[in-house]
């Protein structure tokens, strides 16, 4: 069935008629590794012939989600929708081969019913066999004169000189088609790798419903692509070893559709953030600020240059995102104006008096002043916070306060007045 080649050629083929989800993305990365490690090409075509599905922003969000996670692909981008005459010229051969019929102004392939159709396919190294009197006549091309997804992919496929196919295992029922198809025009079929689909919590199909997002989605929620392109590499995929902390290069160098497991992966939200911690704790300090200033402009309007450095070091350990970057530090240069119990403004006062006593401003003396304020005034460290900064939990406070100074530290108390 499969061809020989001398260059391995694949394609990330996706349909503009909505956002790619997570699925989506793990199909072009793995196209992606699979290419690179065999130093072949990967490929881009833009399946875009479903004219009442189509969504004008899907394309641009499909190339901004593989720029930002450099998926980059080579030469240029094929729109099915610019070759509509090539696949008229296709089906003409078919009508003439007597392969197809016309019928309600569409033109339909008739399956044989005396063939077996079967491939082994990459993923588990499994045979799959369709019998062809269980296969229904299909369209390839409709009365609008677009054609559909079986006649487009297999021509394309042929023409881009495509040596795999690796999508995801919703697609196997079609392959019987498609392979009549190779046949009907007398080419070499790919090899096909159909990779397990991805189950959300309820082990259903991951869907918008289990809060499957796009990558551009988990872009501006604050994850790092580092992170995004590791977690769904492991989803459904290993080295062959226990490794979960995986660079697109390490990947590249050791990727292989051998190690593509069968089962069907769940998806992990909570990995995933954990992930993500993982990535941010990785990088360099100077690195994670650039990071920060390009996720978010407003970190270095509302947070001082001379603030930024001690306060990444002081959150690189606790944030999950770069989104919590901010939220974390703002209460210490804006505390939340709270409204205080009588009580609370007299603790606020005697704080104010006692850390602007405190001589030498470092991280033992504030410790010291902190501990002993506390122990005698009989309070817990909650309370301070919401006090101090108005909410009651936060970033060490002691780390915070010599971050931002003695003298930021006392104009605190006139912020939240």
């Amino acid at each position: 069935m499969a061809q020989k080649y001398k260059e391995v050629k694949v394609r990330f083929a996706p349909s503009p008629t909505g956002i790619p989800h997570i699925g989506s993305i793990r199909t072009a990365l793995y196209n992606y590794l699979f290419a690179r490690v065999n130093k072949g090409k990967f490929l881009l075509r833009i399946e875009d012939t479903d004219q009442k599905r189509f969504v004008k922003e899907a394309e641009e969000a499909i190339l901004n989600s593989l720029k930002w996670l450099t998926l980059n692909w080579d030469l240029e981008i094929i729109h099915q929708s610019k070759r509509l005459d090539i696949y008229k010229k296709y089906t003409k051969e078919l009508l003439d081969k007597k392969i197809a019929y016309e019928k309600d102004g569409a033109v339909w392939v008739k399956m044989p019913d005396n063939k077996t159709f079967s491939w082994t396919d990459l993923v588990g190294n499994k045979k799959i066999s369709f019998d062809g009197k269980d296969q229904k006549d299909f369209v390839i091309l409709k009365s609008d004169g677009f054609p559909t997804y079986h006649l487009a992919n297999v021509v394309d496929d042929h023409l881009m000189e495509i040596t795999h196919v690796i999508r995801g295992e919703e697609w196997i029922s079609s392959v019987p088609k498609h392979l009549f198809l190779y046949e009907s025009f007398s080419w070499q079929a790919p090899y096909f790798a159909h990779m397990p689909v991805i189950l959300g919590p309820d082990k259903g199909k991951l869907s918008k419903r289990h809060g499957a997002k796009s990558a551009l989605d988990y872009k501006n929620d604050g994850y790092l692509k580092e992170a995004i392109l590791n977690f769904i590499a492991i989803l459904g995929w290993n080295p062959g070893d226990d490794r979960e902390i995986l660079s697109l290069e390490e990947m590249v160098k050791l990727f292989n559709l051998k190690d593509v497991n069968t089962a069907n992966p769940k998806f992990d939200a909570v990995k995933l953030e954990w992930m993500n911690g993982m990535w941010i704790r990785n990088l360099e300090n100077l690195e994670l600020k650039k990071r920060l200033l390009e996720f978010d402009l407003s970190i270095g309007k509302e947070i001082e240059e001379k603030y930024l450095d001690g306060f990444i070091e002081i959150t690189k350990t606790r944030i999950k995102t770069l989104r919590e970057f901010k939220q974390m530090v703002i209460p210490f240069i804006k505390p939340a104006n709270l409204k205080l119990t009588s009580e609370e403004v007299e603790f606020k006062k005697r704080l104010e008096k006692g850390l602007g006593e405190v001589k030498i401003w470092n991280r033992e003396e504030v410790s010291n002043f902190i501990s002993a304020f506390l122990l005698k005034e009989g309070k817990r460290f909650p309370f301070l916070y919401k006090v101090l900064i108005g909410v009651d939990k936060g970033l060490p406070i002691t780390d915070s306060l010599v971050v931002i100074g003695k003298e930021k530290t006392l104009e605190l108390f006139k912020e939240s007045k």
